[in-house]
């Protein structure tokens, strides 16, 4: 505990010096690059094997890999940045990050592949670094408003990534990976050239090993007993969304035999049906219906559509259920919100980071379920109902975290029915 005479000093009544814009561009660029290899990723992985269950085993591989590296260099460059200032650690990210989309364009085998994730994995830290660098900046009264615009940029460019990236795909499947790697190349020169540091050196921490324990966070969370089952539940439905998001392109492709542009096109649709709940509808689905009562709502809405999902039998069956799906892209704001009031004020930042971790965790082992079972079953015709196996699972793990959910809201006396 600190005494006045020990405390940190106070920030500053002016913000240190920054440019929130390059921060924004910086955010969007790089999810921008990384939503435009979503749709052709699994499919140059396929130019190099010889099998669909091949296919499917080299790109869990793949992406568990980068969640991997993801998982264990993001609290590492985190901390660095406390220590050595924001605008180097945004270089090296942008630089890796460059390396990474120009490696996967000129691979000639799955091992340049395999370097090219690992490489991104161990450089992708821009969104952590770009809250830090916009928190330095704003004043106490702002920051909320930066923060909300760092999430813009983010959800922004993962809306528009995807589409581009399927329509570039279409024409040469290498095009989106150049298009990246150009677009961080130059955010890079920009960053060099013209952002200012925005930590001073005398407001800068010192480098603890046990700020970069990716562990650490994990053990917290599961020390919190009092929220176990909503931790849980918000556990399977990251999950489920994981095995979902990995999937999703080869199931497509394998079932429908959906081209790049296609799946773009599907992906720009999740992504703006999410935006427009989370940032126009959300309050008004909150009001309407409660936390609670919302999230349970959400949860079976999304257990039915990913069972719809495994079963549908034409592509365009796919967009239907996207649209309505509304109520599930509710849930986790809302689950958050319910556990962000179960802690104190004091421990809402630890919170969730932890909670984020457990997403981290979903990123590295969710790949390796979804494509080990995608394999085993991408050899059966494409009518097969048996080649939605993925989903199954996923509306199976929706399907526990509703009677998680409601077993706690019982336990604690929270209301589900109608406010």
């Amino acid at each position: 505990m600190t005494t006045p005479d020990t405390a940190a000093p106070a920030l500053p009544a002016v913000p240190a010096p920054g440019n929130l814009n390059f921060i924004l561009i910086c955010v969007f660029i790089d999810m921008l690059g990384i939503g435009l290899i979503v749709p052709v990723l699994p499919m140059l992985v396929g130019e190099f094997t010889g099998s669909r269950e091949n296919q499917a085993y080299w790109f869990g591989i793949m992406s568990a890999v980068f969640g991997l590296m993801q998982f264990i260099f993001m609290p590492m460059l985190g901390a660095l940045s406390d220590r050595i200032g924001r605008r180097p650690v945004m270089l090296y990210s942008m630089a890796g990050m460059c390396i990474n989309f120009l490696s996967t364009a000129w691979a000639p085998n799955l091992a340049y592949l395999f370097i090219g994730r690992v490489v991104g994995g161990m450089s992708s830290a821009s969104m952590s670094v770009a809250s830090a660098y916009a928190s330095d900046i704003s004043t106490p009264e702002n920051r909320a408003k930066s923060f909300g615009k760092v999430g813009a940029a983010f959800g922004l460019g993962f809306i528009c990534g995807p589409m581009l990236g399927g329509l570039l795909g279409s024409v040469n499947l290498h095009l989106p990976f150049y298009v990246a790697g150009g677009l961080s190349a130059a955010n890079f020169v920009y960053g060099y050239f013209v952002v200012p540091e925005s930590l001073p050196a005398e407001r800068r921490s010192t480098f603890k090993l046990a700020k970069i324990n990716p562990l650490s966070a994990l053990f917290k969370l599961a020390r919190r007993t009092d929220i176990r089952g909503l931790v849980i539940t918000f556990s399977l439905v990251t999950f489920a969304q994981m095995m979902l998001q990995t999937t999703w392109v080869l199931y497509t492709h394998f079932r429908f035999a959906w081209t790049p542009g296609q799946n773009g096109a599907a992906m720009f649709c999740v992504g703006l049906t999410a935006a427009v709940v989370q940032a126009g509808l959300l309050g008004i689905l909150i009001k309407r219906f409660g936390e609670v009562r919302l999230s349970l709502l959400g949860l079976c809405s999304g257990a039915i559509t990913y069972l719809l999902y495994g079963l549908a039998t034409h592509g365009w069956m796919m967009y239907v259920l996207i649209l309505c799906n509304v109520l599930a892209f509710a849930v986790g704001p809302a689950l958050q919100a319910i556990v962000s009031k179960a802690t104190p004020p004091h421990e809402q930042g630890e919170l969730m980071g932890s909670m984020q971790s457990v997403s981290s965790l979903g990123v590295i082992f969710m790949p390796l379920l979804g494509t080990a079972i995608l394999g085993e079953v991408s050899h059966l015709p494409a009518d097969d109902w048996r080649i939605g196996s993925t989903f199954y699972l996923c509306a199976a793990m929706q399907a526990v975290a509703i009677l998680v959910a409601q077993r706690y809201f019982h336990q604690h006396h929270m209301r589900t029915a109608k406010p």
